[in-house]
């Protein structure tokens, strides 16, 4: 299992964490270059962009604002589960929207943020080959979702 113990000290040390440094040493520890932090607006119920790191600038307009249900993180979103791709550049799921094979990254996850089934947001990595991201590596993440959702309910 990937040494998350930093990234959950940066979120719990702080009411109010630096989400820019939480993705920064999220996407360090998972070997990503990329990746995208969302929270639900739940009066819009559409996910707005906390933090990103490694997208081109003209893609985000795109993921600044995403419904729920449209995309790797809608689908995580609407599934409240994880959802990943071994290849964004080649999935044909219907999953993987076509702007993000604009991002030049391949294997992607994406685990939703949730407090007791309801769901806060979604936390997504990419890198820029085929790659299954392992149980392990999954439960991190999911560990790391887990201590966001507890900064974002009080």
């Amino acid at each position: 299992m990937p040494n998350i113990t930093s990234i959950l000290q940066t979120i719990q040390a702080n009411t109010t964490p630096d989400w820019d440094k939480v993705l920064s040493e999220t996407l360090s520890t998972f070997a990503c270059p990329t990746g995208t932090l969302h929270r639900l607006e739940s009066a819009s119920q559409l996910l707005q962009l906390v933090a990103q790191r490694g997208l081109p600038d003209f893609l985000l307009p795109m993921v600044g604002t995403i419904p729920v249900g449209k995309g790797m993180a809608g689908i995580c979103a609407e599934r409240r589960d994880v959802v990943q791709t071994c290849n964004l550049q080649t999935d044909t799921s219907g999953v993987v929207r076509p702007g993000a094979k604009e991002t030049k990254m391949e294997g992607a996850i994406t685990v939703p943020i949730l407090n007791k089934g309801e769901l806060l947001g979604t936390l997504g990595i990419a890198k820029p080959v085929p790659y299954d991201f392992s149980e392990e590596e999954t439960a991190a993440l999911v560990a790391i979702s887990n201590a966001i959702a507890a900064t974002w309910v009080h």
